[in-house]
């Protein structure tokens, strides 16, 4: 089954959304509404919403047993053909549920990878999807016999039988291997591919999904990114060229948008995708102002970045879609507990004065560029500037070398040799627009 037919079929489904709501999970604002616009994204069609609230799961059926009677009860009333759980279920839950609903029933974690899969576009992005989708089936393959073709590379239904089974898991394992080495190829080319271009100031726009990061790039850079009101409509990596004042031109890049409980595979299997934050000067933060949940929100895209090692990196909040919020005192209270935040609305273009200056003063907070003359025999230094910094250009007479170089402040006061010169590197910025133009279409190709 093409990612096309697998689409329309879930399109033609209608879905009850299920949640338990343990002691321990925070509620911003209603339980599902998340789980109703992953649901949409995929193209269910929303017939029931059910939650309970429990001191802990049923070790069987996640819900008590009451509970999975009356699910039962909704779905046949709602003519539902898939019950979804904005929870994680493990592979005996989600068959026992099946056995006793007598329908289909996924997990927050198989709905976010059915939306990954939908959307992936290219190569990449369809490596790291097939690779999530098989690493979360593995453990289910009992349960799949059924309807296996939902797997995008399935194996196939070629029998019952526990021999049948075993040859089935080791062809997915053996797939699985493959997409990692093939992932990983894909990685240190991409990785190869950002390092190429560190003469060049690098920002990347990271954020909670459908917070408005392709549609404020879109507004800085004049380019044409996909953009759609759903979530995870940006899979794949895109960089611009944006001009900023003492920079001239830098990239900007679009990435993928997070979501709180991102499956830790599929965070994983992006990693390569997410180099571009990894490498970044700078990142930009986008916050939905106008959700209600825009708090934890913002706390969700923290996790993300820890967990994929770029949280201590230089960060600028922004909080976007202001035009959308009604209530002014409700921004007020946002910039009271974020005061370093940019309130803008990437839409009107509201908050834009000053914004691209912000922006080049957090590039330039927490390191120096500057070029260092030194003796032409002083490797120490060379290796010292390379160890700590990024050294972009050496100039060579026949005594002296001139290093250009970036780097971090703290790093400045142990450059203090006699007969050693650090000046602040004097920035050209380039106003030739066909020329613009052209790195421009470069760097797209590259994306």
């Amino acid at each position: 089954m093409t990612e096309r037919e697998r689409s329309q079929k879930l399109a033609d489904e209608n879905s009850v959304l299920v949640k338990l709501i343990l002691p321990d999970t925070e509620l911003d604002g209603e339980p599902l509404d998340e789980l109703d616009g992953l649901a949409t994204t995929a193209g269910t069609t929303v017939v029931g919403r059910m939650t309970q609230r429990r001191v802990k799961p049923d070790p069987s059926t996640y819900l008590g047993k009451g509970k999975v009677e009356e699910l039962q009860m909704c779905a046949e009333a709602s003519e539902a053909d898939l019950i979804i759980f904005d929870n994680e279920l493990s592979p005996a839950q989600t068959r026992n549920l099946e056995q006793a609903i007598k329908l289909k029933v996924i997990d927050r974690t198989e709905l976010i990878l059915d939306i990954f899969a939908t959307h992936a576009q290219t190569y990449e992005s369809r490596l790291a999807v097939e690779l999530a989708q098989l690493e979360y089936s593995l453990p289910r393959l009992k349960r799949m016999w059924t309807h296996l073709d939902r797997i995008k590379m399935g194996v196939g239904m070629r029998g019952p039988g526990e021999k049948q089974l075993e040859v089935d898991r080791r062809l997915v394992e053996k797939r699985i291997s493959d997409l990692k080495n093939d992932l990983k190829k894909v990685q240190d080319r991409r990785e190869r591919e950002v390092s190429s271009r560190r003469d060049v100031m690098t920002i990347s726009l990271v954020g909670y999904t459908n917070a408005g990061k392709s549609t404020l790039m879109n507004h800085l850079t004049k380019a044409d990114v996909l953009v759609e009101d759903k979530l995870f409509a940006t899979l794949d990596t895109r960089t611009r060229r944006w001009r900023l004042p003492h920079w001239g031109p830098v990239l900007l890049s679009d990435t993928v948008g997070f979501i709180r409980n991102l499956p830790h595979k599929l965070i994983a299997s992006f990693k390569a995708t997410l180099s571009e934050a990894n490498q970044a000067d700078l990142l930009l933060h986008i916050a939905d102002a106008s959700s209600p949940e825009v708090l934890s929100q913002i706390d969700a895209v923290h996790e993300v970045l820890e967990e994929i090692g770029i949280k201590a990196k230089d960060t600028l909040l922004v909080l976007n879609k202001i035009d959308k919020i009604e209530n002014r005192v409700i921004l007020d209270r946002l910039q009271q507990q974020y005061p370093h935040a940019l309130a803008v609305s990437a839409i009107t273009g509201e908050g834009k004065e000053g914004f691209a200056q912000t922006v080049s003063d957090a590039l330039s907070r927490n390191f120096r560029d500057v070029d260092i003359e030194t003796g032409i025999e002083n490797g120490k230094l060379l290796a010292y500037l390379a160890a700590h910094g990024e050294v972009i250009t050496k100039t060579y007479s026949e005594t002296k070398m001139i290093i250009h170089c970036r780097l971090p402040q703290r790093y400045l006061g142990s450059i203090n040799e006699p007969g050693t010169i650090v000046t602040e590197h004097e920035h050209q910025v380039i106003d030739d627009e066909a020329t613009d133009s052209e790195a421009s279409d470069s760097i797209e190709e590259v994306a």
